[in-house]
């Protein structure tokens, strides 16, 4: 609304020639003010630019002007119609530091249009018509000198505040996930920006820094979904890995789960009468997650797998366990939204492979304790698991964008985070 409509058309009348131009002013005198009342900036089209380097970005302008002059008591209303375009590209310094300008900005050839709203007298018919036929050359300067510096700022504060955005912590806990801008790329009709990403502990220290990988990262199409997070596999893993650190769970069987412990029992009787004697009503077992569970992701689904080792004490004063057990456990894994945070959750659990690590009851198959190992991990390790996974992970961007709830799909190589369809 600030635009010098009426200093643009006394500029250059009649075309910079004299004598018509003198004709012209002469009209313009009438003329008390003239601006714009009213603006719209509608629909944004992005689309690759001709050289295929970057983006073409229009922005159609909807206006409509008022003059008024003495000649009538109303306001004569001017209906404009423009389109600015500017191009969008990477730039590289000398450093080799790249970034996303804008430049080349001007008025889109074909794109103006300049008519009356209302029909007039004819005493104010020739002042209109002059004034919409000087607007016509004046408008696309405009343009250029007013407005695309205007689009210009608009554009860096955007990049400066989209920046911002990625790299708002992921809260893990106590720890942190934290996003770094390394480069930016134009790829048809999309802006993509790389990131890095490291873990920070609750001091703010960095305990994982994720290197660039050598293998690209498959980035889905974006159809119209107006942005996504794909996220690499070793960087979920990494946020898992936080939330379920190593530990080490006891357990006294006989009082938790006293079904389970009788079916133990009878299990370890075909191994040895002598040791299953010595079970009390203190038999306590042990599960010990030595290393942190590892995802596995495929297209549309993931699993999980984890290193698990599980000691049976006859009671809970036992120094020494009955037997050792390795156990190479998997279950799915299904990630989910809830609103704008992400969600996680181990389905079942099954011991894939069975390893007798020790044996203070001689030597036997390991195999024979594979139901009895599969419940206890199903009764004791899994609900653990899930509780720590419960509040899920927030996923801060999606709000910040406007939306309120958050979509996710898996692919071979990452997990991306959308904002969910309405």
């Amino acid at each position: 609304q600030q635009l010098p409509l009426l200093s643009a058309i006394r500029e250059k009348p009649a075309g910079g020639i004299p004598v018509l131009g003198n004709v012209v002013n002469s009209i313009l005198k009438h003329i008390i003010w003239l601006k714009v009342t009213s603006a719209n900036i509608l629909q944004l089209q992005v689309e690759p630019s001709d050289e295929g380097q970057g983006l073409a970005v229009k922005i159609p302008l909807d206006m409509v002007a008022g003059l008024n002059t003495p000649l009538v008591k109303t306001i004569v209303e001017i209906h404009m119609e423009t389109e600015a375009q500017a191009i969008i590209h990477v730039n590289t310094s000398e450093r080799g530091d790249a970034h996303l300008v804008i430049n080349d900005c001007s008025n889109s050839p074909g794109s103006l249009r300049v008519s009356l709203l209302q029909k007039l007298s004819f005493l104010v018919n020739p002042l209109a018509d002059t004034v919409t036929g000087l607007l016509v050359p004046a408008l696309p300067e405009l343009v250029k000198t007013q407005l695309c510096p205007v689009i210009k700022a608009a554009f860096e504060d955007m990049q400066a505040d989209l920046l911002q955005l990625v790299r708002a912590p992921v809260s893990l806990g106590s720890d942190r996930l934290q996003f770094d801008f390394l480069s930016p790329a134009i790829k048809g009709n999309v802006i993509q920006l790389e990131l890095g990403a490291k873990l920070l502990d609750s001091n703010g220290d960095v305990t994982k820094q994720f290197n660039k990988s050598a293998v690209s990262l498959t980035v889905p199409y974006l159809d119209s979904t107006p942005f996504s997070l794909t996220v690499r596999q070793d960087v979920v893993n990494a946020a898992v890995a936080t939330l379920l650190p190593p530990e080490e769970l006891v357990v006294l069987l006989d009082y938790v789960l006293p079904e389970l412990a009788r079916r133990l029992k009878s299990t370890i009787q075909v191994i040895s009468e002598q040791a299953a004697d010595q079970l009390g009503p203190t038999q306590l077992v042990k599960i010990l997650t030595q290393e942190t569970p590892e995802l596995l992701l495929e297209e549309g689904s993931a699993k999980v797998a984890q290193l698990i080792v599980l000691e049976v004490f006859a009671t809970n004063e036992a120094h020494r366990p009955f037997f050792t057990l390795g156990i190479e456990a998997s279950s799915e894994a299904q990630f989910y939204t809830k609103g704008n945070r992400l969600m996680l959750n181990f389905n079942e659990i099954s011991s894939d492979r069975i390893h007798l690590m020790n044996s203070g009851i001689g030597l036997f198959n390991p195999e024979l304790l594979r139901n009895s190992t599969t419940e206890i991990l199903v009764s004791v390790l899994l609900p653990n698991e899930n509780g720590k996974l419960r509040s899920g992970i927030p996923i801060s961007i999606v709000k910040a964008w406007g939306f309120e709830e958050a979509s996710t799909f898996l692919t071979k190589d990452s997990l991306v985070i959308t904002p969910a369809s309405s």
